[in-house]
């Protein structure tokens, strides 16, 4: 990706979490919890996530199979958004991770509205509690009105689409490891990440392969 003036951190703390994202895979994931995402007149605090390395033995990634239009974006470099359109009806975003052609990104599962929860809530009316206004990845892009225009969009600057550090560090035993959700392959990996005991994070289903008949 070329890269323009903009694309550079807003301030020394987006600076350390720019390092971070640009850094191994896990910790990145790890790191994004608690962060603040906000768009749209909405922010959540990030509380679950979950990773994806790319070309590097992964076949759950969508970059698993090389680069595509599609996915073009998350070849790097890492502080970007690669949002994708799934079930022909959600949006659902990643934050693009690691070194340039590394492929991997960290998927945003997961999140509790901290600020514009009256946006939130007319964005999505039909919800009758508040912690699952973006509990689950469609919902935290529906909650935040994230839909394609916000591909490609770097995530550290002062754009539109705006990630920050979490405003008080995650302490390492409030965070929680397990299997990735609703994947079809390498679905046992344990590269999902999230706050121990958070309401807004998603109900884990182990994926079932379909039996032929």
């Amino acid at each position: 990706m070329d890269l323009v003036p903009d694309d550079r951190p807003a301030d020394a703390a987006s600076a350390e979490l720019a390092d971070l994202l640009a850094g191994p895979l896990l910790p990145a994931a790890r790191g994004l919890l608690g962060c603040r995402l906000s768009a749209g007149g909405v922010t959540v605090r990030i509380t679950e996530v979950e990773a994806y390395a790319g070309m590097a033995g992964d076949p759950a990634s969508h970059a698993h199979r090389g680069r595509t239009p599609r996915n073009a974006v998350m070849f790097g470099p890492a502080g970007y958004a690669y949002v994708y359109f799934t079930y022909g009806m959600h949006w659902c975003m990643n934050v693009v991770t690691g070194h340039e052609e590394e492929a991997a990104a960290v998927l945003l599962r997961a999140g509790a509205v901290v600020d514009g929860l009256t946006t939130a809530r007319e964005r999505r009316p039909a919800v009758r509690r508040d912690v699952d206004l973006a509990r689950g990845p469609a919902r935290l892009c529906a909650t935040l009105g994230i839909d394609r225009s916000a591909y490609g969009a770097y995530l550290l600057g002062d754009g539109p689409v705006r990630l920050r550090p979490p405003v008080e560090p995650v302490p390492q035993e409030a965070v929680v490891a397990g299997p990735r959700v609703g994947v079809t392959g390498a679905h046992d990996l344990p590269w999902r990440f999230w706050l121990d005991g958070d309401p807004t994070v998603s109900t884990y289903r182990r994926h079932v392969p379909r039996v032929r008949r």
